[in-house]
């Protein structure tokens, strides 16, 4: 090595001192010369000993020495993006002083630093790389879309085809004739182009094709540009039945996905700034909204009756002790206000909020049908982890195999510039969403900037379950050929038959079902897409009926129409050994019995 290169010289006795040593070497590669004093120190009579004990000395190619906490922002000076210590030592008021005493403190109690490093870093601690992470990671997002686009395609024809519910030629008619020019960028979408059943078609379908090719590693940054655009399509094209979360969750992770396929590394930050958001806004919305069931820890007595669309497990897990569900609701907090906080710290404690965040997302997945979410939440804990962790999971064999990119090399300048002015421009966006939450008042610039990216939905603000929900009121639709005599539609998968047991339907995401869980919190008189619905039955629309689990007039449409109000609740024990799930009280009509030709109520 160059004797011109800068060498640092620390305790070679200091198991503190040695370990991060090591690892800086690791980050500086050659670009700076390592030694202990016990090797070198007679080389530089000039430095005291007591020098070499009490800090590293950091030597430069014209012979200035710095020691302690400047000498460490030296060295880490020559490591790719390693720079800004330095410069915030050098510029920002406050900071040396704090850094040298900081430094010192820890020099006086190095025993103690070393082993707290072994705790929270692990003995062969090295720079951590996500080659490993970032492929597996973008090749499971490929799969999450494909569960999305396919999911959507099944029930595109009856949700906004011609002759749907609600109609995608019409809403763009209306979008048009309200918004001038403004709409393509109050609502960018590829249906501008063409809104037809088969351009719906097309869209659905090659979404999924697309994410095909992604988890194929197949031209993957053209399929995560593509699929973000197509999805965004039909996130504004589902109109009422694409309001959810996830849906924009998927999204803002999709878009972060195109950014970890040019640099991981930032990308993985971005992610994992996306985790905490997600997981935090999560269990402060529940305390902000002031529900004394959350406050009480008493909202787990209820969530696994009334949730949308339970699973069979969520008939044991309502059943539970209430004292486990107490204790559950309160783990709950724990880990959505606690554990994103640990997002951000040290490699082991990292992983302990990945594999506790694994957890609640587990028991989710298990007692409530909520299609992809938890596992797009689980897919984001994978950027907690680096690649020498994961590879202890992954075979050796199959590591081999997989065609890994090489390590990235350092972006070009404009490349850098780039990337953290996306990076900036996330993080400024999810903060002026986190302070409305809050119910703060962002500054206006803040503000126009956000609005401006809004449409894109790059950013969106989170929260589940601010409100818990204590009865679970459902909507049973009855058709009829006289009036007299009623018989009802079964959907696929929310509650209608008392005997059927909750199925399952992850990673689908039914959206009438869903919407339906809605409507029961809801007035009717204000959803204009169920007053279309029930419209669609009277005409025997097949589009729409396929959406359903069993038609009763299969033959030709009913006369007349209706809905009931049902309070449901869970049988016990022994209704349920002879295959009752349910039951379920009369509460009156949802929606007067109306019929096509005269729209009068029944009698």
């Amino acid at each position: 090595m160059d004797a011109r290169t800068p060498l640092l010289i620390y305790d070679g006795d200091c198991g503190f001192c040695g370990y991060w040593a090591r690892y800086w070497q690791k980050l500086t590669g050659d670009r700076v010369r390592y030694g202990t004093y016990q090797e070198v120190a007679a080389q530089h009579p000039a430095i005291p000993l007591a020098d070499f004990q009490r800090a590293v000395q950091y030597l430069d190619a014209d012979g200035r020495r710095a020691s302690a906490a400047e000498a460490s922002f030296l060295t880490l000076s020559h490591a790719p993006g390693k720079g800004l210590w330095l410069a915030l030592y050098r510029h920002l008021p406050g900071f040396a002083a704090l850094a040298e005493w900081t430094y010192a403190f820890i020099a006086r109690h190095r025993p103690a630093f070393y082993r707290i490093s072994l705790i929270l870093w692990g003995r062969n601690y090295a720079p951590p790389r996500y080659e490993l992470v970032s492929f597996l990671f973008l090749r499971l997002l490929g799969l999450i879309y494909l569960a999305a686009f396919a999911s959507f395609a099944v029930q595109a024809q009856g949700l906004i085809g011609s002759h749907g519910i609600l109609p995608l030629g019409e809403f763009l008619d209306a979008v048009r004739h309200a918004a001038g020019w403004e709409r393509f960028y109050l609502m960018p979408m590829v249906f501008w182009w063409n809104a037809s059943d088969a351009a719906i078609q097309a869209v659905s379908w090659g979404g999924a094709a697309l994410a095909v090719l992604l988890t194929l590693n197949l031209l993957p940054r053209l399929c995560l540009l593509l699929l973000y655009i197509l999805y965004l399509s039909l996130l504004y094209a589902g109109q009422v039945f694409m309001t959810y979360q996830w849906d924009t969750f998927l999204l803002e992770t999709g878009f972060l996905g195109l950014l970890v396929s040019f640099a991981p590394n930032p990308g993985i930050w971005l992610l994992r700034w996306l985790l905490f958001r997600f997981m935090f806004m999560s269990g402060m919305v529940k305390l902000l909204s002031g529900d004394p069931n959350w406050w009480n820890l008493s909202a787990l007595s209820y969530h696994f009756l009334t949730q949308p669309l339970p699973t069979p497990l969520a008939w044991y897990a309502a059943h539970l002790p209430p004292a486990v569900l107490t204790f559950a609701t309160g783990s709950t907090f724990a880990i959505e206000l606690g554990l994103p906080f640990l997002i951000f710290a040290p490699r082991r404690l990292r992983f302990c909020a990945a594999w506790g965040i694994l957890l609640l997302q587990s028991c989710i997945l298990v007692t409530g049908n909520y299609n992809w979410f938890n596992l797009q939440t689980m897919l984001l804990c994978l950027a907690l982890f680096d690649d020498a962790a994961v590879s202890r999971i992954v075979p050796q064999r199959l590591r081999a195999r997989l065609p890994l990119p090489a390590p990235a090399g350092r972006p070009c300048r404009a490349a850098r510039i780039a990337l953290g002015s996306m990076a900036l421009l996330i993080v400024l966006c999810s903060l002026v969403e986190m302070d409305a939450r809050f119910g703060g008042d962002p500054p206006a610039p803040a503000r126009a900037v956000h609005a401006v990216i809004e449409p894109l939905h790059i950013v969106s603000s989170y929260g589940l379950f601010a409100v818990m929900t204590t009865q679970r009121n459902e909507i049973v639709i009855e058709g009829s050929d006289d009036g007299v005599e009623w018989r009802e539609y079964e959907f696929r998968y929310k509650p209608g038959n008392v005997a059927r047991r909750p199925p399952w339907n992850i990673p689908h995401q039914p959206r009438l079902d869903w919407q339906m869980w809605f409507a029961a919190l809801e007035d009717p008189r204000r959803l204009r897409w169920f007053w279309l619905f029930l419209e669609r039955l009277l005409h025997n629309e097949p589009a729409v009926t396929s959406l359903l689990a069993r038609n009763p007039f299969a033959d030709k449409p009913p006369l007349y129409i209706r809905a009931k109000f049902y309070d449901y609740t869970y049988t016990d024990a022994g209704a349920k050994a002879r295959g009752v799930w349910w039951e379920r009280r009369l509460l009156g009509l949802y929606f007067p019995a109306v019929r096509l030709r005269t729209d009068e109520p029944a009698h």
